[in-house]
């Protein structure tokens, strides 16, 4: 019998990241919105980065999330749903609205946000990060994103 190499064992991760993206948005949007969540995701979890890449010449690349991430789609009342069980499970949670298409900076963004009802936000996307059973709870019944 062969020997595995332990490097390609499956890992097991004690955390999960989801991005749920609203269903109806163009796919620029959705393409967008995917990207700045993840972002997000790596910014609030530096520990979860990955170490740079590096090809067969020797050259460096960047970092990537060491886990995977799931996106899923949902409409605007089930990102709300999400958003509010995030909450109560005290999971990480990167919000993006749709005032922040017609953004073009940083900041604009999160004044864009700052102006959105704080119980019912115009949500267009979110990404969470938290231990499995809580993600697990907090996006069951979503379909992957199509």
């Amino acid at each position: 019998m062969p020997e595995t190499d332990p490097a390609d064992a499956p890992v097991r991760f004690d955390t999960k990241v989801a991005l749920v993206v609203r269903a109806d948005l163009a796919v620029w949007q959705k393409l967008n919105v995917a990207a700045f969540l993840a972002t997000g995701i790596a910014a609030a979890a530096p520990d979860a980065l990955g170490e740079a890449y590096v090809d067969g010449a020797g050259r460096r690349y960047g970092r990537m999330l060491g886990q995977p991430m799931l996106i899923f789609a949902a409409d605007r009342d089930r990102l709300r749903a999400v958003r509010d069980a995030a909450l109560e499970r005290g999971l990480t949670l990167v919000p993006y609205v749709a005032a922040m298409f017609a953004t073009g900076h940083d900041a604009a963004n999160r004044a864009a946000f700052r102006a959105e009802d704080p119980d019912a936000p115009d949500l267009v996307g979110l990404a969470l990060r938290g231990p499995k059973k809580a993600m697990d709870k907090t996006v069951k019944g979503l379909a992957l994103h199509g």
